[in-house]
């Protein structure tokens, strides 16, 4: 691996908000993430660090060609997400760190004013801006953990269309999102950490290599008595999937961690039982919506 640059401010070390961004062949995205975040900082110093898992689009050098202050981590081959937001904890050491995907950009608010919601709340683990897509739409970040029966019911339901009962509630999907709250887990697109939280829970599991990492994170740490909090004073548009597509591949990755994290965190007790059950619903998931995507590019 190696580092060049040197860091967004005067000394990485002083900085109070440290941005980790993982980049996997995102091209111009990229380029346009580290752009916001310069224009959009407020007035903190940031020490921002892109961790690149050996993209072959040349999106590492085009980003930090054009915004030299940028600290490059060039790992040799992909090391993934978890194992690569462990790895940029360590290159860091603001309190405070927001992990950040590539294909993202700040669209509303500061860098310091999503630091300043973090301080408003010092037993906030996480905190979450609003996160909406390309069109403006809003993306239903900030969710609770379902019961093993709406879990099931999202998980039929949702492969089919996302307008049904049980993934509304899932989603919160009464609420506007223009309100501040506490919330069971937020998107993993943008969530700004508190380091004290994540060292003290041993950072991300990396058997949540790619995907359900966001929710793992979340439920340890409310389990160690921290909190997860959605703001909307931050915006953030994120286009989504352009590292991994939405290939059959990156389809049963998900659903493989989504089993996962039942197995660690809800198959308790008699729930055992159902681990057979729950990996052979969660697999033909994957393939419905992978079937549904093959119909809909037809």
């Amino acid at each position: 691996m190696s580092i060049d640059a040197t860091g967004w401010g005067p000394d990485p070390s002083r900085h109070h908000l440290a941005v980790v961004i993982v980049n996997y062949n995102t091209g111009p995205y990229l380029e346009r993430c580290l752009a916001s975040l310069e224009r959009l900082r407020g007035d903190l110093d940031v020490d921002v660090l892109v961790i690149d898992n050996a993209s072959h689009d040349g999106s590492d050098a085009l980003a930090v060609s054009a915004h030299p202050a940028a600290r490059l981590l060039r790992n040799p081959t992909n090391r993934l997400l978890s194992p690569a937001w462990n790895q940029g904890l360590r290159e860091t050491d603001s309190p405070l760190v927001l992990l950040l995907n590539p294909d993202a950009e700040l669209w509303r608010g500061t860098l310091a004013d999503l630091v300043s919601v973090a301080e408003r709340h010092p037993n906030a683990g996480i905190v979450g801006p609003t996160i909406r897509e390309p069109d403006g739409t809003m993306y239903s970040s900030g969710r609770s953990f379902p019961s093993l029966a709406e879990a099931t019911a999202h998980a039929i339901a949702s492969a089919f269309t996302r307008r049904n009962r049980f993934t509304r509630r899932y989603e919160h999907d009464a609420w506007d999102r223009a309100s501040e709250r506490s919330v069971d887990w937020v998107s993993g697109a943008a969530m700004l950490c508190r380091r004290a939280a994540l060292e003290q829970v041993g950072g991300f599991d990396e058997a949540f290599a790619l995907y359900g990492e966001e929710l793992d994170i979340a439920t340890r740490l409310r389990s160690a008595g921290w909190s997860v909090v959605f703001t909307p004073e931050v915006e953030v548009i994120h286009e989504g999937g352009v590292s991994t597509g939405r290939s059959r591949r990156a389809l049963v990755m998900h659903s493989a961690s989504i089993y996962r994290y039942y197995r660690k965190h809800r198959a308790e007790g008699w729930r055992r039982l159902t681990l057979p059950a729950a990996w052979a619903l969660l697999r033909l998931r994957a393939e419905v919506a992978w079937l549904r995507e093959r119909i809909a590019d037809r």
